[in-house]
């Protein structure tokens, strides 16, 4: 029992050495003593990513919103007689509920993903549906079109102020 104490602890303190290693920067156990060597080592190599780099928060999610402005604001104006049911500016997800257009008579509901904060035509998705199932591609591509022209619109009268 004691024997295998003393190897699960040579093992941890192992394991210890090859993560210190591999914090350093420096990636062999050879430059961890310091020195002229390492220092212009260090400085030459550019920095590698690590295992550790996914714990960095460089930018708050709850603050950051990475979407378009332009694009958000106009699918909901394009879309304002649909009711929204959920709306994250953070994940860029508008879910409304079912409505039917002025002048139409089918009711429709739409999922609108914004995902880039470019002004982009590739920044936009919108899944339609009616109560019978999803909508022609023809009609998705008519509202995409209609909330990016939309969405230039707000744009340029905001650089007109």
């Amino acid at each position: 029992m004691f024997r295998i104490n003393q190897i699960v602890a040579k093992s941890l303190a192992v394991l210890g050495l090859v993560a210190l290693a591999g914090c350093s920067g420096g990636g062999s156990l050879g430059s961890l003593g310091g020195g002229a060597k390492a220092a212009q080592q260090k400085t030459a190599e550019p920095r590698r990513s690590t295992i550790w780099d996914l714990f960095e928060n460089r930018d708050d999610p709850n603050v950051t919103i990475k979407v378009n402005k332009y694009i958000w604001n106009a699918a909901l104006d394009v879309l304002d007689f649909l009711p929204v049911q959920a709306a994250d500016p953070f994940t860029g997800v508008i879910v409304t509920g079912y409505g039917t257009p002025p002048g139409g008579g089918r009711a429709y509901r739409a999922t609108i993903y914004v995902q880039d904060p470019a002004l982009d035509a590739r920044s936009l998705h919108v899944a339609l549906q009616t109560r019978a199932g999803p909508v022609s591609p023809e009609t998705v591509r008519a509202i995409e079109d209609a909330i990016l022209t939309r969405a230039r619109q707000l744009r340029i009268r905001d650089s007109r102020l």
